[in-house]
Protein backbone atom coordinates (compact mmCIF):
# COMPACT_ATOMS: atom_id res chain seq x y z
CA UNK A 1 0.00 0.00 0.00
CA UNK A 2 1.50 3.70 -1.17
CA UNK A 3 2.83 5.57 2.05
CA UNK A 4 0.87 8.59 3.16
CA UNK A 5 2.76 11.97 3.64
CA UNK A 6 1.66 13.60 6.22
CA UNK A 7 2.00 16.72 4.10
CA UNK A 8 -1.36 16.32 2.03
CA UNK A 9 -3.71 16.98 4.65
CA UNK A 10 -6.37 19.11 3.08
CA UNK A 11 -8.51 20.46 5.99
CA UNK A 12 -8.83 19.59 9.65
CA UNK A 13 -11.22 20.08 11.92
CA UNK A 14 -11.15 20.16 15.50
CA UNK A 15 -13.96 18.11 17.18
CA UNK A 16 -14.83 19.55 20.96
CA UNK A 17 -14.94 16.84 23.34
CA UNK A 18 -13.18 14.27 21.31
CA UNK A 19 -9.86 14.83 21.42
CA UNK A 20 -8.67 13.94 18.09
CA UNK A 21 -8.47 15.64 14.76
CA UNK A 22 -11.33 14.69 12.15
CA UNK A 23 -9.44 15.24 8.47
CA UNK A 24 -11.96 15.68 6.41
CA UNK A 25 -9.56 14.59 3.35
CA UNK A 26 -6.17 13.23 3.08
CA UNK A 27 -4.68 11.99 0.10
CA UNK A 28 -1.73 9.87 -1.60
CA UNK A 29 1.21 11.70 -2.62
CA UNK A 30 0.05 11.19 -6.50
CA UNK A 31 -3.41 12.03 -5.76
CA UNK A 32 -4.55 8.60 -7.23
CA UNK A 33 -6.49 7.74 -3.68
CA UNK A 34 -8.54 10.10 -1.39
CA UNK A 35 -10.19 9.58 1.81
CA UNK A 36 -11.79 11.61 4.45
CA UNK A 37 -14.99 11.76 6.48
CA UNK A 38 -17.63 14.46 6.20
CA UNK A 39 -19.62 15.38 9.50
CA UNK A 40 -23.33 14.70 7.81
CA UNK A 41 -25.00 15.80 10.96
CA UNK A 42 -23.56 17.27 14.29
CA UNK A 43 -21.52 14.29 15.40
CA UNK A 44 -22.43 11.83 13.16
CA UNK A 45 -19.28 10.90 10.85
CA UNK A 46 -19.55 9.28 7.21
CA UNK A 47 -16.51 7.62 6.27
CA UNK A 48 -15.54 7.74 2.14
CA UNK A 49 -12.53 6.49 0.33
CA UNK A 50 -12.09 7.53 -3.46
CA UNK A 51 -10.27 5.61 -6.38
CA UNK A 52 -9.36 7.49 -9.18
CA UNK A 53 -8.78 4.90 -12.23
CA UNK A 54 -4.97 5.06 -13.93
CA UNK A 55 -7.00 4.28 -17.28
CA UNK A 56 -9.01 7.47 -16.97
CA UNK A 57 -9.44 9.24 -19.83
CA UNK A 58 -10.72 13.07 -20.17
CA UNK A 59 -12.78 12.47 -23.17
CA UNK A 60 -16.00 15.05 -23.50
CA UNK A 61 -17.43 12.57 -26.04
CA UNK A 62 -16.96 9.89 -23.68
CA UNK A 63 -16.87 11.21 -19.91
CA UNK A 64 -15.19 8.90 -18.01
CA UNK A 65 -17.50 6.86 -15.01
CA UNK A 66 -17.51 6.61 -11.10
CA UNK A 67 -18.92 3.87 -9.24
CA UNK A 68 -20.85 4.60 -6.05
CA UNK A 69 -20.51 1.14 -4.82
CA UNK A 70 -22.91 0.73 -1.73
CA UNK A 71 -22.78 -2.71 0.54
CA UNK A 72 -25.75 -4.57 1.78
CA UNK A 73 -26.49 -5.62 5.84
CA UNK A 74 -27.68 -2.90 6.47
CA UNK A 75 -24.40 -2.31 8.54
CA UNK A 76 -22.08 -3.96 6.27
CA UNK A 77 -19.21 -2.08 5.16
CA UNK A 78 -18.32 -1.19 1.47
CA UNK A 79 -15.02 0.39 2.33
CA UNK A 80 -13.89 -3.21 3.71
CA UNK A 81 -16.55 -5.65 1.50
CA UNK A 82 -16.39 -3.74 -1.29
CA UNK A 83 -13.26 -2.28 -1.57
CA UNK A 84 -10.95 -5.27 -0.56
CA UNK A 85 -13.15 -8.46 -0.89
CA UNK A 86 -15.40 -7.70 -4.13
CA UNK A 87 -13.78 -4.97 -6.65
CA UNK A 88 -11.15 -2.47 -4.91
CA UNK A 89 -7.64 -2.38 -6.39
CA UNK A 90 -6.27 -4.68 -3.51
CA UNK A 91 -7.67 -7.99 -1.98
CA UNK A 92 -7.37 -8.65 1.72
CA UNK A 93 -3.67 -9.91 1.33
CA UNK A 94 -3.23 -6.41 -0.32
CA UNK A 95 -2.18 -7.65 -3.39
CA UNK A 96 -3.01 -6.51 -6.74
CA UNK A 97 -6.58 -7.84 -8.12
CA UNK A 98 -6.74 -8.55 -11.91
CA UNK A 99 -10.41 -8.00 -12.18
CA UNK A 100 -10.79 -4.62 -10.13
CA UNK A 101 -13.45 -2.01 -11.65
CA UNK A 102 -11.01 0.55 -11.11
CA UNK A 103 -9.73 -0.23 -14.27
CA UNK A 104 -13.06 0.73 -16.21
CA UNK A 105 -14.28 3.73 -13.35
CA UNK A 106 -13.27 5.43 -10.58
CA UNK A 107 -14.45 3.79 -7.54
CA UNK A 108 -16.34 5.31 -4.75
CA UNK A 109 -16.77 3.37 -1.47
CA UNK A 110 -18.78 4.62 1.50
CA UNK A 111 -19.15 3.15 4.99
CA UNK A 112 -22.97 3.54 4.92
CA UNK A 113 -25.05 4.66 7.15
CA UNK A 114 -23.43 6.21 10.07
CA UNK A 115 -21.96 3.65 12.08
CA UNK A 116 -21.35 1.19 9.62
CA UNK A 117 -17.86 0.38 9.41
CA UNK A 118 -15.33 2.83 10.28
CA UNK A 119 -17.86 5.18 10.24
CA UNK A 120 -19.30 6.75 13.66
CA UNK A 121 -21.82 8.17 15.76
CA UNK A 122 -21.17 10.01 18.84
CA UNK A 123 -24.74 9.56 19.96
CA UNK A 124 -26.82 6.52 20.11
CA UNK A 125 -29.33 8.60 19.22
CA UNK A 126 -27.78 10.07 15.55
CA UNK A 127 -28.30 6.49 13.88
CA UNK A 128 -30.93 6.79 11.09
CA UNK A 129 -34.23 4.71 11.37
CA UNK A 130 -34.90 4.93 7.58
CA UNK A 131 -33.53 4.65 4.06
CA UNK A 132 -34.40 8.05 3.41
CA UNK A 133 -32.87 9.49 6.31
CA UNK A 134 -29.14 7.47 4.89
CA UNK A 135 -30.05 8.89 1.25
CA UNK A 136 -30.29 12.39 3.06
CA UNK A 137 -26.50 11.80 4.92
CA UNK A 138 -25.30 10.31 1.94
CA UNK A 139 -26.22 13.23 -0.54
CA UNK A 140 -24.82 15.38 2.02
CA UNK A 141 -21.90 13.58 1.31
CA UNK A 142 -21.90 14.06 -2.06
CA UNK A 143 -22.16 17.55 -1.69
CA UNK A 144 -18.71 17.59 -0.08
CA UNK A 145 -17.34 15.62 -2.66
CA UNK A 146 -18.64 16.77 -5.54
CA UNK A 147 -18.81 20.40 -5.14
CA UNK A 148 -15.46 20.82 -5.01
CA UNK A 149 -14.03 18.57 -7.73
CA UNK A 150 -14.64 20.17 -11.14
CA UNK A 151 -13.33 16.67 -12.35
CA UNK A 152 -15.74 14.75 -11.24
CA UNK A 153 -18.53 16.66 -12.09
CA UNK A 154 -17.71 15.97 -15.41
CA UNK A 155 -18.46 12.37 -14.69
CA UNK A 156 -21.43 10.16 -15.03
CA UNK A 157 -22.20 8.97 -11.37
CA UNK A 158 -23.69 5.44 -11.32
CA UNK A 159 -24.86 3.82 -7.95
CA UNK A 160 -24.30 0.35 -7.74
CA UNK A 161 -25.13 -1.86 -4.36
CA UNK A 162 -26.29 -5.02 -3.74
CA UNK A 163 -29.08 -6.58 -0.83
CA UNK A 164 -29.80 -4.26 1.17
CA UNK A 165 -27.67 -1.50 -0.47
CA UNK A 166 -30.32 -1.87 -3.19
CA UNK A 167 -32.59 0.43 -0.81
CA UNK A 168 -30.19 2.66 -0.12
CA UNK A 169 -29.43 3.02 -4.22
CA UNK A 170 -32.83 3.74 -4.99
CA UNK A 171 -33.60 6.60 -2.40
CA UNK A 172 -30.49 8.30 -3.14
CA UNK A 173 -30.93 8.37 -6.22
CA UNK A 174 -34.27 10.25 -5.94
CA UNK A 175 -32.10 12.94 -3.32
CA UNK A 176 -29.58 13.10 -6.08
CA UNK A 177 -32.20 14.14 -8.64
CA UNK A 178 -34.04 16.26 -6.46
CA UNK A 179 -30.62 17.82 -5.08
CA UNK A 180 -29.56 18.32 -8.53
CA UNK A 181 -32.21 20.29 -9.51
CA UNK A 182 -32.46 22.84 -6.71
CA UNK A 183 -28.43 23.50 -7.79
CA UNK A 184 -27.67 21.89 -4.40
CA UNK A 185 -25.20 19.31 -5.97
CA UNK A 186 -23.00 19.53 -8.91
CA UNK A 187 -23.15 16.01 -10.21
CA UNK A 188 -24.66 13.91 -13.16
CA UNK A 189 -26.12 11.05 -12.78
CA UNK A 190 -25.60 8.32 -15.02
CA UNK A 191 -27.91 5.20 -13.31
CA UNK A 192 -28.06 3.03 -10.79
CA UNK A 193 -27.64 -1.17 -10.83
CA UNK A 194 -29.09 -2.90 -8.12
CA UNK A 195 -27.69 -6.75 -7.67
CA UNK A 196 -29.61 -9.29 -5.57
CA UNK A 197 -31.42 -5.95 -4.51
CA UNK A 198 -33.20 -6.06 -1.08
CA UNK A 199 -36.09 -3.59 -2.69
CA UNK A 200 -38.82 -6.54 -2.26
CA UNK A 201 -38.78 -8.40 0.77
CA UNK A 202 -42.03 -10.06 0.51
CA UNK A 203 -41.01 -11.21 -2.58
CA UNK A 204 -37.60 -12.79 -1.42
CA UNK A 205 -39.17 -14.73 1.90
CA UNK A 206 -41.82 -16.14 0.00
CA UNK A 207 -39.69 -17.47 -2.74
CA UNK A 208 -37.99 -19.10 0.28
CA UNK A 209 -40.05 -22.06 1.07
CA UNK A 210 -40.91 -23.68 -2.25
CA UNK A 211 -37.39 -23.19 -3.60
CA UNK A 212 -36.04 -25.39 -0.86
CA UNK A 213 -38.49 -27.86 -0.96
CA UNK A 214 -37.41 -27.74 -4.91
CA UNK A 215 -33.90 -29.05 -4.35
CA UNK A 216 -35.12 -31.34 -1.25
CA UNK A 217 -33.70 -28.83 1.52
CA UNK A 218 -37.57 -28.79 3.33
CA UNK A 219 -40.13 -31.19 3.53
CA UNK A 220 -44.15 -30.91 3.04
CA UNK A 221 -44.41 -30.00 6.71
CA UNK A 222 -41.79 -27.48 6.68
CA UNK A 223 -43.32 -25.73 4.18
CA UNK A 224 -46.41 -26.13 5.98
CA UNK A 225 -44.65 -24.23 9.01
CA UNK A 226 -42.64 -21.79 6.75
CA UNK A 227 -46.33 -20.63 5.32
CA UNK A 228 -47.47 -20.16 8.47
CA UNK A 229 -44.71 -17.35 9.26
CA UNK A 230 -44.61 -15.78 5.74
CA UNK A 231 -48.60 -15.75 5.57
CA UNK A 232 -48.11 -13.56 8.94
CA UNK A 233 -45.57 -11.71 7.23
CA UNK A 234 -47.66 -10.68 4.79
CA UNK A 235 -50.46 -9.42 7.03
CA UNK A 236 -48.01 -7.12 8.96
CA UNK A 237 -46.49 -5.73 6.03
CA UNK A 238 -50.31 -5.04 4.45
CA UNK A 239 -50.57 -3.09 7.98
CA UNK A 240 -48.03 -1.18 8.20
CA UNK A 241 -46.32 -3.33 10.81
CA UNK A 242 -42.41 -3.01 9.91
CA UNK A 243 -40.84 -3.48 13.54
CA UNK A 244 -43.39 -6.75 13.48
CA UNK A 245 -42.13 -8.08 10.02
CA UNK A 246 -38.54 -7.91 10.48
CA UNK A 247 -38.82 -9.67 14.14
CA UNK A 248 -41.43 -12.26 12.05
CA UNK A 249 -38.44 -12.87 9.22
CA UNK A 250 -35.98 -13.76 11.61
CA UNK A 251 -38.38 -16.12 13.31
CA UNK A 252 -38.39 -17.37 9.50
CA UNK A 253 -34.84 -18.06 9.08
CA UNK A 254 -34.67 -19.75 12.45
CA UNK A 255 -37.62 -21.92 11.10
CA UNK A 256 -36.00 -22.99 7.90
CA UNK A 257 -32.89 -23.52 10.11
CA UNK A 258 -34.16 -26.16 12.60
CA UNK A 259 -36.52 -27.44 9.54
CA UNK A 260 -33.93 -28.10 6.89
CA UNK A 261 -30.96 -29.36 9.07
CA UNK A 262 -29.50 -26.12 9.01
CA UNK A 263 -28.94 -25.24 5.50
CA UNK A 264 -26.67 -22.48 4.26
CA UNK A 265 -28.35 -19.29 3.61
CA UNK A 266 -26.18 -18.34 1.23
CA UNK A 267 -25.29 -22.12 -0.35
CA UNK A 268 -28.47 -24.21 0.00
CA UNK A 269 -25.99 -27.46 -1.06
CA UNK A 270 -24.71 -26.89 2.19
CA UNK A 271 -25.44 -27.25 5.81
CA UNK A 272 -24.50 -25.44 8.59
CA UNK A 273 -21.34 -26.07 9.85
CA UNK A 274 -19.66 -27.46 6.14
CA UNK A 275 -18.34 -23.76 6.13
CA UNK A 276 -17.67 -21.13 8.63
CA UNK A 277 -20.68 -18.61 7.42
CA UNK A 278 -23.13 -21.50 8.29
CA UNK A 279 -24.93 -20.07 12.19
CA UNK A 280 -26.58 -22.48 14.51
CA UNK A 281 -30.31 -21.68 14.26
CA UNK A 282 -30.59 -20.27 17.80
CA UNK A 283 -28.52 -17.63 16.92
CA UNK A 284 -30.12 -16.21 14.06
CA UNK A 285 -30.91 -12.71 14.65
CA UNK A 286 -31.41 -9.58 12.65
CA UNK A 287 -27.53 -8.35 13.71
CA UNK A 288 -26.13 -12.18 13.41
CA UNK A 289 -27.80 -11.97 10.05
CA UNK A 290 -25.49 -9.71 8.59
CA UNK A 291 -22.35 -11.03 10.40
CA UNK A 292 -23.14 -14.02 8.01
CA UNK A 293 -22.98 -12.06 5.02
CA UNK A 294 -19.75 -10.57 5.84
CA UNK A 295 -18.39 -14.10 6.25
CA UNK A 296 -19.80 -15.23 3.35
CA UNK A 297 -17.92 -12.70 1.23
CA UNK A 298 -15.18 -13.77 2.92
CA UNK A 299 -15.14 -17.52 2.72
CA UNK A 300 -15.46 -17.17 -0.91
CA UNK A 301 -12.79 -15.48 -1.34
CA UNK A 302 -10.60 -17.58 0.90
CA UNK A 303 -11.81 -20.80 -0.56
CA UNK A 304 -10.22 -18.73 -3.71
CA UNK A 305 -7.22 -18.76 -2.08
CA UNK A 306 -6.86 -14.87 -1.93
CA UNK A 307 -8.06 -13.35 0.50
CA UNK A 308 -6.75 -13.00 4.40
CA UNK A 309 -9.00 -11.89 8.05
CA UNK A 310 -10.90 -8.73 6.50
CA UNK A 311 -11.37 -7.86 10.66
CA UNK A 312 -7.68 -8.03 10.78
CA UNK A 313 -6.81 -5.89 7.44
CA UNK A 314 -8.54 -3.14 8.23
CA UNK A 315 -7.98 -2.88 12.12
CA UNK A 316 -4.18 -3.08 11.19
CA UNK A 317 -2.20 -2.06 8.11
CA UNK A 318 -5.59 -0.50 6.50
CA UNK A 319 -6.37 1.52 10.15
CA UNK A 320 -2.42 2.42 10.01
CA UNK A 321 -2.23 3.87 6.44
CA UNK A 322 -5.30 6.04 6.70
CA UNK A 323 -3.76 8.20 10.29
CA UNK A 324 -7.19 9.29 10.85
CA UNK A 325 -9.51 6.62 12.18
CA UNK A 326 -9.87 7.14 16.05
CA UNK A 327 -7.52 5.36 17.66
CA UNK A 328 -10.05 4.18 20.45
CA UNK A 329 -12.87 3.07 17.58
CA UNK A 330 -12.55 -0.19 15.85
CA UNK A 331 -13.89 -0.91 12.52
CA UNK A 332 -17.45 -1.88 12.47
CA UNK A 333 -18.05 -1.65 16.19
CA UNK A 334 -21.42 0.36 15.66
CA UNK A 335 -22.89 -2.17 12.80
CA UNK A 336 -24.93 -4.19 15.24
CA UNK A 337 -26.15 -0.62 15.91
CA UNK A 338 -27.09 0.59 12.67
CA UNK A 339 -29.14 -3.06 11.62
CA UNK A 340 -31.13 -2.35 15.02
CA UNK A 341 -31.97 1.01 14.45
CA UNK A 342 -33.07 0.26 10.41
CA UNK A 343 -35.91 -2.52 12.16
CA UNK A 344 -38.67 -0.44 11.14
CA UNK A 345 -37.44 -0.31 7.75
CA UNK A 346 -35.46 -3.48 6.99
CA UNK A 347 -39.14 -5.14 5.54
CA UNK A 348 -40.33 -2.00 4.16
CA UNK A 349 -40.06 -2.61 0.26
CA UNK A 350 -38.75 0.25 -2.38
CA UNK A 351 -40.35 -0.95 -5.43
CA UNK A 352 -42.09 2.23 -6.38
CA UNK A 353 -38.89 4.19 -5.95
CA UNK A 354 -37.30 1.66 -8.86
CA UNK A 355 -40.51 2.01 -10.82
Amino acid sequence: MRRVSPYVTLLCLLLVGYGWMDIAARRTGDGSEEWGYVEVRPKAHMFWWFYGSPNRVEDPSKPWPVVLWLQGGPGASGVGIGNFEEIGPLDTYLKPRESTWLQKADLLFVDNPVGTGYSFVEDSKLFVKTDKEAATDLCTLLMEIFNRNETLQKSPLYIVAESYGGKYAVTLALSVLKATEAGKLKLQLGGVALGDSWISPEDFVFSWAPLLKDVSRLDDNGVKKCDSVTEKIRQQLRSGQYTEATASWSELERLISTSSNSVDFYNFLLDSGMDPVSMEAGELTPGVSMKKYERYLSYLKTSAGNAGDLDTLMNGSVKKKLQIIPANFTWGEQSDSVFSSLQGDFMKPRIEEVT
